[in-house]
């Protein structure tokens, strides 16, 4: 197919400038001709009346660094008009890798236990043939096809694992690692990375800080410095607003080391929005203003979703994340005899009733036990639908041991979930109109058994557009112009002749974000298949990457046009656009 002409659509250009009616001439790859009354020139015609014609959305933080290899239609992706993701995010990432395969088998169980990603197909099915991060991109272009196009970032923590080896959870560097991680950086920003994503938030399940959290100012500034080096590329960093809530000291010690440094910066939790955050946003909110009048280049990443957990014991972060390291212990057994045998000792029920009376965090999902919902059960024993502590109530038992009986009965592959957080709409909603601002943050394909990220993008739409708090053309900004310029993606994020044809068509009546359900469709070893949740499509009317229709007639069309997309600096980014 070498064109399409889009007619009688409503473009929203991606800019925020009015809603406008146009059609839209697609030859090839490119974006050649927008404007009313366009006549065919031999292209197949789409007609788009009643629609909203957009440029495609952008996920903006991802986890599809490993999944994407055994499961490379994105799915639902495709269906919700996304035409880009981001990966490489929270300071995790499948490359740079050490020579030491201890080294780099630590870099999948840490991709793993934090994005609740199996380890077995991250083995398996990615191919290593890489070490340094270049030939990473140049084995991922080659081998994989998908059908968004695709940005990513080098992880700091694949950095420390690849330069120190294990010893990167244990101390600081010495100079010559420190000039190593930085080579390795420069590889990887050379190559097209979008730049260097951090940690300064997780603990693992032995209550370790991530390797990230044991660098020092040094490592830190030599970093920083590769990254003054190259413009265009972008600082990506998670702090805690969650757990320790270190995240304040943290942005300040960004902000010294930072001073006079031309580098931007995306926080993700720069401005938390959850109720039982308020005392951190009392904090970070006037923070971040102060540094961004001071000339800091800093961006608020945030959610315009509201997370919600899964407690689940074959696989999951959730209890170490909440400080629980009692009832962790059944997730890290090993078989279901060793998860039941702990759930039915009395001595280790003594000491989880004492962890989640004690220990846990305050708004964590064992801490609220009025929020958690019996609601997936493996053999359908029940009761199903009802709250944790109404079981536990009818038990007359504390809500620890009511959760451990309900699995024993109900099966061991059996989760319980909480409600999502309550959180500040106002805010989210001036956080979605902020010019320096991050949204569309999702974790889409990482907790594939907690939740869904792929296709919350719509909820923008759906929900704050309809609700009335922001106007279409803010939303479309948000998840499209707005996020291509903070990555530098030139070619992205607009409507206009000579940008790619990465298009959403959709109908904003009929779009919804769909609700989950199990695919059994993710490998595990061993030839065994296990489960993700997934949603049907939105749907949308037509998405376009690089001019391929990637989802038409309300289904995905099984074209894979995706292509790796490299930052561009600001002043070429300026260019483009004019």
């Amino acid at each position: 197919m070498s064109g399409i002409l889009i007619k009688n659509g409503t473009v929203v250009d991606g800019t925020g400038a009015k809603a406008f009616a146009a059609d839209v001439r697609i030859d090839g790859d490119r974006i050649v001709e927008v404007a009313p009354g366009l006549e065919a020139r031999g292209e197949r015609v789409f007609d788009a009346e009643g629609c909203l014609v957009t440029p495609g959305f952008i996920e903006s933080h991802t986890h599809y660094d490993g999944t994407m290899w055994w499961q490379p239609d994105l799915d639902p992706l495709p269906g919700y008009g996304t035409t880009t993701v981001i990966l490489g995010n929270c300071g995790f990432s499948p490359a740079p890798v050490s020579d030491d395969e201890a080294a780099r088998l630590e870099m999948v169980k840490i991709f793993s236990f934090f994005e609740d990603i199996p380890e077995a197909p991250f083995v398996a099915n990615l191919p290593w043939d890489w070490r340094k991060w270049s030939e990473y991109k140049e084995s991922l272009t080659k081998r994989l096809r998908v059908p968004t196009n695709y940005s990513a970032f080098v992880g700091h923590i694949a950095i420390r694992l690849a330069v120190m080896g294990l010893d990167a959870w244990t101390r600081v560097a010495t100079p010559e690692e420190i000039e190593a991680m930085a080579e390795h950086l420069e590889n990887a920003l050379q190559a097209g990375a979008l730049g260097l994503s951090d940690n300064l938030l997780d603990h693992d399940g032995q209550d370790r800080p991530v390797p990230t959290l044991v660098a020092d100012d040094a490592e830190f500034s030599a970093l920083f410095d590769v990254l003054e080096r190259h413009p265009g590329c972008t600082y990506q960093v998670i702090l805690d607003t969650f757990m320790r809530k270190t995240a304040p000291a943290s942005l300040d010690r960004l902000a010294r080391l930072l001073k006079g440094k031309k580098v931007r910066v995306q926080v993700a939790g720069g401005i938390p929005t959850l109720d039982f955050q308020q005392d951190m946003r009392e904090v970070m909110e006037p923070q971040m203003a102060r540094l961004q009048a001071e000339g800091y280049d800093f961006w608020t990443g945030f959610a315009h979703v509201s997370p919600t957990n899964t407690l689940s014991i074959e696989r999951s972060l959730i209890f170490a994340q909440s400080n629980d390291y009692v009832w962790h212990e059944v997730v890290l057994a090993e078989t279901e005899e060793a998860k039941a045998a702990l759930l039915r000792d009395p001595d280790w029920r003594a000491r989880a009733r004492e962890s989640w009376d004690n220990k846990v965090w305050k708004h964590a999902p064992m801490a609220n036990p009025d929020t958690l919902y019996l609601r997936n059960s493996e053999n359908g024993f029940g009761p199903i639908n009802v709250t944790l502590k109404e079981y536990a109530d009818s038990l007359g038992v504390h809500h620890s041991d009511a959760m451990a009986e309900w699995l024993l009965s109900n099966g061991l592959a059996s989760t319980v979930h909480m409600a999502p957080f309550p959180k500040d709409e106002e805010l989210t909603a001036k956080l979605i109109r902020d010019p320096m601002s991050v949204g569309n943050i999702s974790d889409a394909g990482a907790h594939l058994q907690m939740f869904c990220g792929g296709g919350e993008n719509i909820l923008m739409l759906t929900k704050y557009v309809r609700e009335g708090s922001v106007t279409l053309e803010e939303a479309i900004h948000a998840l499209t112009g707005k996020l291509a310029s903070h990555f530098g993606l030139a070619e992205c994020g607009a409507v206009r002749p000579g940008m790619r044809a990465d298009i959403a068509v959709f109908n904003l009546d009929e779009v919804e974000r769909r609700e989950e359900y199990k695919r059994f469709d993710v490998p595990t070893g061993n030839y065994g298949i296990s489960w993700r949740y997934t949603r049907d499509a939105a749907p949308m009317r037509l998405t376009l990457v690089n001019g391929m229709p990637t989802f038409m007639d309300g289904r995905f069309t099984g074209a894979m046009p995706g292509e790796f997309l490299a930052p561009v600096a600001d002043v070429e980014l300026a260019q483009a656009a004019e």
